[in-house]
């Protein structure tokens, strides 16, 4: 008998040998099989942008200037740039859109929303704990035959919890973070967009209405004039013809001022709505002066490319896609939950929460896919195509940062020497209808002689302020392919040029 038990004994624990290395051959086979795996995922890109150390006023890079790679720096400040200009007005727009500006608020919203998903993912992560009460009536047969209901009561709590042995949960985590990170240089970016065209709305409506005093004072001398040719009319000095030339030239000078209205109008209205408020109630304060014109100095560093805010979003975009790529793939791979119950079960409700009624239990569950019809391998495919997408995104981005600062760069130079050549323009076309005026009075030029005169100065005026508002536009897109000011205090730095 001992013998026997003996034997009986060993035979059941060989047995209780083979059964424990079946259940734990799917796991050491998964984790073979998932160390075996490999993880083919697309190259990160560069940790930053590829600059020149710096650039010359003249758009090009120094000569002895080598190209860096500049790592992002959206959160570095970009200072109060548009204070360069100092225009009080503008500086209160600026603010005054910055806390209402419909843009801005959204682009705030989306933030707060991939924030509270990477709290989500996060909370993927950590123990999940809930609790669970229930009654429940059933009837069946017992031993006599006879159907007997009965009553079970349940409460208790329940935990579960999955091992992240691949990683799968911590990319997740990090997909979701880098998805908050390019929100936030989006809201940066959208702030300096919001910024730039308060600034060149702003700047371009003021050019209208110096446009508009410019006008009205050709629109008094041609009316001064028609007023002396028709008294000239009158006294049979001049023909017919002399007056209507001259009424012709008054009409068309008025037409000219309703237009300039017109655009006064348009301009009031868009920097309503950029400052976020009705158009029907914005009221622009009168301009206290001239704005000044911020200009860059030689040889900024080539480094402020890093800071705009939609090349640092297009960067984190790809990082974040090519850590789903790798959540895509580890859905191949075994997942180990632990899951846990404590509470108590009774028939009798009263007798619920009595020690004799608790009940527990604790298991592990290892869950492996073995063939889904190719769903997997799609997501992967899926993600993959996704992540190529935004490389192809991120550098466009880059390109578009250099064509956008090189753009603004050259018209900013170009339009400096337009500007010298077009204020000789206008000094030569007044002092011409001034000659013009004096001969006209005293008889000894025509009518037509003096109207062409000051149709070339009204012209030569007006293209004057015309490009001066194009060098005001283009020093604001300048300032905005930077990703702000330059120097370490941009608002204060600036070199300012008299108008």
């Amino acid at each position: 008998m001992t013998e026997l038990l003996l034997k009986k004994n060993s035979t059941e624990g060989a047995v209780f040998g083979v059964r424990k290395r079946s259940l734990l051959a799917p796991l050491a086979a998964a984790l073979v099989l998932a160390g075996c795996m490999t993880q083919p995922v697309a190259p990160a890109p560069h940790a930053g942008v590829p600059v020149p150390t710096s650039f010359t006023a003249g758009g090009d890079a120094l000569p002895a200037a080598p190209w860096t790679v500049a790592a992002p720096a959206e959160a570095q400040p970009r200072g109060e740039w548009w204070l360069g200009f100092q225009d009080p007005v503008l500086a209160d727009l600026v603010q005054r859109a910055g806390q209402a500006n419909t843009s801005i608020q959204q682009a705030a919203a989306r933030l707060a929303e991939a924030r509270t998903l990477l709290r989500s993912a996060d909370a993927a992560r950590s123990v999940q704990v809930g609790a669970s009460a229930g009654v429940a009536r059933q009837a069946g047969a017992n031993s006599t035959g006879s159907v007997v209901p009965s009553t079970l009561g349940t409460a208790g709590l329940n935990a579960s919890y999955e091992l992240d042995l691949f990683g799968r949960l911590s990319q997740t985590s990090d997909a979701a973070r880098l998805d908050a990170d390019t929100r936030e240089a989006l809201l940066q970016s959208t702030r300096l967009m919001v910024q730039a065209d308060v600034a060149q709305t702003y700047l371009q409506l003021r050019a209208v209405q110096a446009e508009q005093v410019l006008v009205q004072e050709s629109l008094a001398a041609y009316q001064d004039t028609l007023r002396l040719t028709q008294r000239r009319l009158q006294a049979g000095d001049v023909a017919e013809l002399d007056v209507a030339r001259v009424q012709t030239e008054v009409a068309a000078t008025e037409s000219d001022a309703l237009g300039l209205q017109r655009q006064q109008a348009f301009l009031t209205n868009a920097l309503a709505v950029l400052a976020g408020e009705v158009a029907s109630g914005f009221v622009l304060p009168p301009a206290t002066g001239d704005a000044s014109l911020p200009v860059i100095p030689p040889g900024v560093p080539g480094t402020v490319l890093a800071r705009r805010p939609d090349v640092s979003a297009a960067q984190t975009a790809v990082l974040a896609a090519q850590a789903r790529v790798g959540v895509a793939q580890k859905a191949w791979f075994p997942a180990v939950t632990l899951t846990g119950n404590a509470g108590h079960a009774s028939p009798e409700l009263g007798d619920l929460f009595k020690w004799s009624a608790r009940a527990w239990g604790v298991s592990a569950l290892l869950s492996l896919p073995i063939f889904d019809g190719g769903q997997r391998d799609a997501q992967i495919e899926g993600a993959k195509a996704r992540l190529e997408a935004a490389l192809a995104d991120h550098r466009g981005q880059v390109l578009n940062a250099f064509r956008d600062f090189e753009d603004q760069l050259t018209s900013l130079r170009l339009l400096s020497g337009q500007a010298e050549a077009q204020g000789r323009a206008v000094t030569a076309a007044r002092r011409a209808t001034q000659l013009s005026d004096v001969r006209y009075r005293n008889g000894l030029v025509s009518q037509l002689e003096l109207l062409d005169a000051r149709r070339s100065e009204l012209r030569n005026r007006r293209q004057e302020l015309q490009v001066r508002t194009a060098q005001y536009v283009a020093t604001v897109g300048l300032i905005r392919a930077l990703g702000g000011g330059w120097g370490d205090q941009p608002a204060v730095k600036l070199a300012q040029v008299s108008q």
